[in-house]
């Protein structure tokens, strides 16, 4: 059923235009029109509202409920989507209650990164379809059982690479694949903010209006500390994964689509915390590493702190090749000559609600495989950040084997996995 344009046909089709893949799209979109609505629970309400968002411009979408283990931002996010929707969900605060329910067919999961793999597996265990966010994972070895998951109950699982759905991505992609620049053998991804100091936080007392055993969830528990929730949990190892699993992944997976690479054999790290004396473990300025097979590497700079990136975009990727460069940005791509001389220069839109049609395509079809990111690909990409994390965490350059495990490096292979809180360890 899917009209959609997957890697795998992106490899196989040496022909495709930018109009067919327009065309592609909007056809995916009136297919669906008159299907019946896929039944959805949406958690976490903060990037979730946005997504929910996204849901409901996607032929055929009911969300019957949203989750959030924080009271304000539910009845926010119940009010917004009720207001969009014009059928008012239900709000609850565990989402394992929405697990129950058999009338749900898919839940999205746009939680704090600790939670994503876990949830997600309960999901499939439960009979859902799953849209996680990325990364998929907070560590290696949840993505592996999260993968395990997906094939073990045959359920649709898409990570949220937006791009990989976007049309005019996907343009400068295929003109990449068919070789307008000649054999591609580098690539340079960034991304660039103008973060804040989380500051010196406090232990003490969570508000009321917070579930904060729920939040904490499978991660090992601690007090709560004043200038972690609700977002800079982002920069504590415990909860998140710094820049390169935040924001990184994006271009990770775009890194790994263009040069047509799996795993690496080598990663290094370079960077620190350097902006700020604060809470913050995570570097702020980073610079990964990562060679593969076949003579082909990928950098990656995070500027938490620093715009602009290069070329003037926030955020992006360059490829190189024998005959020019092609440079993929948030919603456009640019394609150079050998000579920097600007040949194409195309915008269009980032893919959000493409991807969630993509997802909704591939459930009504029992279809995993047309996933444009499904989760064995979303991981490989998530993968990418968690090595680079793990080589800035040790001080260690890695030697990666089959499916990039760590070869020969005790410590390092210490942070494959994580402790969790008892009775909370994700299983398949």
């Amino acid at each position: 059923m899917s009209n959609h344009l997957n890697r795998r046909q992106f490899l196989g089709r040496t022909m495709a235009s930018g109009a067919v893949l327009t065309a592609g799209l909007k056809a995916a979109a009136q297919a669906e029109t008159s299907a019946e609505p896929v039944v959805v629970g949406v958690v976490g309400m903060n990037r979730g509202k946005a997504l929910a968002l996204d849901f409901l411009q996607a032929p055929g979408c009911r969300i019957k409920y949203v989750c959030d283990v924080d009271q304000n931002r539910l009845a926010e996010g119940k009010d917004a989507i009720g207001k969009a929707s014009g059928h008012v969900p239900e709000a609850v605060t565990d989402f394992r209650r929405i697990l129950d329910d058999p009338e749900v067919e898919a839940m999205a999961f746009a939680l704090p990164i600790h939670w994503h793999a876990p949830a997600a597996i309960l999901a499939c265990k439960a009979g859902k379809h799953v849209y996680v966010e990325k990364p998929c994972c907070h560590n290696p070895r949840e993505g592996e059982l999260l993968v395990e998951a997906a094939r073990k109950y045959n359920r649709v699982v898409q990570m949220g690479a937006q791009r990989r759905s976007s049309a005019v991505i996907m343009e400068g992609m295929t003109k990449l694949l068919e070789g307008a620049i000649g054999r591609t053998y580098y690539a340079r991804g960034w991304y660039a903010a103008l973060r804040g100091t989380m500051g010196r936080g406090e232990d003490g007392t969570p508000p009321e209006h917070l579930d904060y055993d729920l939040w904490q969830g499978p991660a090992p528990r601690r007090p709560y500390r004043s200038n972690v929730i609700h977002y800079n949990w982002h920069w504590v190892w415990r909860y998140g994964t710094g820049e390169a699993g935040n924001n990184g992944t994006h271009m990770f997976d775009l890194a790994r689509w263009g040069l047509g690479v799996e795993y690496p054999k080598r990663v290094t790290a370079a960077g620190g915390r350097y902006r700020y004396d604060d809470d913050q473990e995570t570097p702020d300025t980073e610079m990964y590493s990562y060679d593969f097979d076949g003579g082909k590497t990928f950098t990656w700079e995070g500027l938490s702190c620093n715009q602009p990136g290069p070329e003037g975009m926030f955020v992006g990727i360059t490829f190189y090749g024998e005959n020019g460069s092609l440079i993929v940005g948030h919603d456009r791509y640019l394609l150079r000559d050998a000579n920097g001389k600007e040949m194409e220069n195309k915008a269009g839109d980032v893919g959000g609600v493409d991807h969630v049609i993509n997802f909704f395509n591939a459930i009504r079809s029992e279809n995993p495989s047309s996933l444009n990111c499904e989760i064995e690909t979303g991981y490989k990409s998530a993968l990418l950040a968690h090595l680079g994390n793990i080589a800035h965490r040790t001080g260690h350059a890695l030697r990666c084997g089959e499916k990039g495990h760590i070869l020969d490096d005790a410590e390092a292979q210490t942070l494959w996995q994580r402790d969790y809180e008892p009775g909370w360890e994700p299983t398949v």
